[in-house]
């Protein structure tokens, strides 16, 4: 039987947050290609006080973050989860905290922008409820990049 998952607020200054970045940031580092550079100037996440930590024991499994971006919505930062963790419903735990904890800040719309080299992370938003929108900020115009959008009331 599974251990139950722990899903830890914390900040971008976490270790375990950290590492789990830096894998995120090698495989999208692959993904992407020559196009890394592009999407990597706007991963930075310091000073973050809105980042979740999953584990499943102590072995930490997950991680995501929400920024604000503008007084009414949260863009959703470095959603990962290893591939060996996949396809067990983290991630959309992690989103799902994301999302609650956007609600409290008294935000009503999460935002996100995800690459169309990253098909599970596509399929994961629209079966969370998030809706394909327009490429917004720095990603308009940018043809593989895929923006979604959520609201929440």
């Amino acid at each position: 039987m599974q251990t139950p998952l722990k899903l830890l607020r914390t900040n971008s200054a976490y270790p375990d947050f950290i590492s789990l970045v830096h894998l995120l940031d090698q495989d999208l580092a692959q993904r992407d290609g020559e196009e890394h550079a592009f999407y990597a100037q706007y991963n930075k996440v310091p000073n973050l006080n809105t980042v979740v930590v999953a584990y499943q024991n102590d072995t930490p499994v997950a991680c995501g973050a929400i920024k604000e971006w503008d007084e009414s919505t949260m863009e959703v930062k470095r959603m990962y989860v290893p591939p060996s963790f996949r396809n067990q419903g983290i991630a959309a735990l992690v989103l799902a905290e994301l999302e609650a904890w956007t609600k409290e800040l008294h935000y009503n719309r999460c935002i996100l922008e995800t690459g169309i080299k990253q098909p599970e992370a596509i399929r994961l938003y629209q079966k969370c409820g998030y809706q394909i929108i327009p490429n917004y900020g720095q990603y308009s115009g940018v043809s593989n990049s895929v923006c979604f959008e959520k609201r929440l009331y």
